[in-house]
């Protein structure tokens, strides 16, 4: 899965999607895995009943843990509120109370602050003078900002939490860390929760403490389990997007000329951009829940499967010249958000913050270009979603 070039699919997996669009592969101790790479065969295992998302119980990893700390990962506290990892109907009543959030007026609204978080950030690039990070600067803060406002995080909490969600990203620090950093950002989700149930206000968690009809109502650990979802969902995915998008335009001069002078074209280039860097590089895995024949493969139960986004979303049988960027592109469904009962909830949201924010950069920052040459930019091939750690930019000071 290394990615040593974004414009590309990885070596080994264009030689897997050239071979079937379903093969059979090994996993690191030698078992058995069926990776899908072909749109409708991704599409088809991602609404099929037969497989299940729940990693908890099918996942080689946790299958294969010692049983105390197995335990612990997969216990009731660590279950609980991760709806993703969970299957009908249990999914369902999570899914249905989290759908009943998403109103109109909410995501209406969102759009609003949006809109006034992005020239907040742009307004402080600005005033440093004419070169910043755009990542640390941006790309980060602005889906960060945004969570916080969904989740109804107090103004006087929001640089704790921008610091307790930056600290889950790091990839460079021991396990025990790691497991004090988890620890740190459930306790902090914990008091937002209680406060959420003392004191409500219009948001989502507020909204899921009170909401009529939640029977039994959530607990603490479902809320918690929800929240911590809703962050990493919202803010690694979105600012992985704006940060490895702005990487491939300034790539591309003739694609950013295009959005420049015909800015009503940034909505149909936000969907071209999400087809063709699909964040999420490592799939999304799936377990046969029973011995099941899909695509001329016998998979027997219990069997892994994963579904390439990435690949699938550069199937030429779907797309003419998958390979190629082009902002112009008649819009067609992709799969960046997921297809099927655990499509993306947010995908809206991350739509819009995608649409303002490289509307705003383009048109605020004169001529922006790369500040080093493109193969000083770190690349993330060390995280779950893929991008770039680091975005020097600069731009011409008015």
């Amino acid at each position: 899965m290394q990615r040593d070039d974004p414009f590309t699919l990885p070596p080994a997996l264009a030689e897997l999607a050239d071979r079937s669009p379903i093969g059979r592969a090994k996993l690191p101790d030698g078992e058995p895995f069926w990776l899908v790479t072909g749109y409708e065969e991704a599409r088809a295992a991602l609404s099929d009943p037969r497989f299940s998302a729940d990693r908890f119980r099918y996942h080689p990893r946790f299958r294969n843990l010692p049983k105390e700390l197995g335990e612990q990962l997969r216990g009731d506290k660590a279950r609980a509120g991760s709806f993703i990892n969970m299957d009908p109907p249990e999914h369902t009543r999570y899914r249905k109370l989290l759908t009943g959030q998403f109103t109109v007026r909410r995501i209406r609204e969102l759009a609003t602050r949006i809109e006034q978080i992005v020239t907040g950030r742009l307004d402080a690039m600005l005033a440093g003078g004419n070169s910043a990070d755009l990542v640390s600067e941006f790309a980060v803060p602005v889906p960060s900002l945004m969570i916080c406002e969904l989740l109804g995080v107090r103004y006087a909490d929001r640089e704790e939490f921008q610091q307790r969600a930056a600290a889950l990203l790091q990839t460079n620090v021991s396990v025990d860390e790691a497991v004090k950093n988890v620890e740190a950002q459930r306790a902090f989700m914990q008091r937002l929760v209680t406060d959420k149930r003392k004191n409500p206000t219009d948001d989502i968690i507020s909204g899921l403490v009170h909401q009529a009809g939640a029977d039994p109502a959530l607990t603490d650990d479902e809320l918690v389990g929800i929240a911590n979802l809703l962050l990493f969902a919202g803010l690694e995915t979105t600012a992985s997007s704006l940060g490895l998008g702005m990487f491939v335009l300034l790539q591309r001069p003739e694609q950013l000329a295009v959005l420049r002078e015909e800015p009503a074209r940034v909505g149909d280039a936000v969907e071209e951009l999400l087809r063709y860097l699909t964040v999420v590089s490592t799939g999304l895995f799936r377990f046969a829940k029973e011995d099941l024949e899909f695509g001329g493969e016998h998979i027997p139960a219990g069997s892994t499967v994963v579904i390439s986004l990435l690949a699938a979303n550069r199937d030429e049988r779907h797309w003419p010249e998958p390979e190629a960027l082009d902002v112009t592109r008649v819009r067609s469904s992709h799969l960046a958000f997921g297809h099927g009962v655990h499509q993306c909830l947010g995908q809206q949201l991350a739509r819009i913050e995608m649409t303002v924010g490289y509307t705003e950069l383009l048109r605020r920052l004169p001529n922006v270009r790369l500040a080093v040459p493109p193969e000083d930019v770190p690349l993330r091939n060390d995280m779950i979603t893929y991008g770039v750690h680091a975005l020097p930019i600069t731009w011409d000071a008015s």
